[in-house]
């Protein structure tokens, strides 16, 4: 009887907990451009060892929605790869060990009906106030939703693939 009520407790705190985490409220992070952006730069930031909220992440992406990196070899062959939000999670999570800190440094923002296109300049470090380890461009585009704005597609390019950035996309 004992062992019962013993599973019962874990199961309904199992329960719980896993509910509760599907009912998070996210909305706030969806409703601007801006807010949009500002969630997608701090979900993925964070000191070594600290866990992201991945379900936070997903939120801002519509299911069919890329993150295309541009990637050169030790050649100097430039390429890409195109990932599904989950695969991004599952690549990242390699740099929690390290810290991660990514923030949006200018934009540039042009909007037409339900096509929203965010240029943005960021720069990366693995400490919050340590020195910056890369900087590059985010070329993010959005859905407008009637309620909400939805990433559709990231796809970025860093200074350390041998671009530097024009000062007119620091400004």
């Amino acid at each position: 009887m004992f062992k019962m009520k013993k599973l019962t407790s874990i199961l309904f705190i199992f329960i719980s907990c896993h509910v509760l985490a599907q009912t998070q409220d996210y909305s706030k992070d969806t409703q601007t451009i801006e807010s949009t952006i500002h969630a997608l730069y701090d979900v993925i930031s964070g000191d070594p060892g600290t866990p992201r909220d991945w379900n936070r992440f997903k939120n801002l992406f519509k299911p069919e929605a890329r993150l295309i990196p541009t990637r050169k070899d030790d050649q100097g062959n430039l390429s890409l790869k195109a990932m599904t939000p989950d695969e991004y999670v599952e690549l990242f999570s390699t740099r929690i060990a390290t810290g991660f800190f990514e923030r949006e440094l200018s934009s540039k923002v042009e909007e037409y009906g339900t096509i929203v296109h965010v240029f943005s300049t960021y720069e990366t470090k693995e400490k919050r106030n340590g020195p910056v380890t890369n900087r590059g461009i985010n070329s993010i585009q959005l859905f407008k939703d009637k309620d909400r704005y939805y990433v559709v597609t990231i796809f970025w390019c860093a200074e350390s693939m041998g671009f530097s950035l024009p000062p007119k996309y620091l400004k």
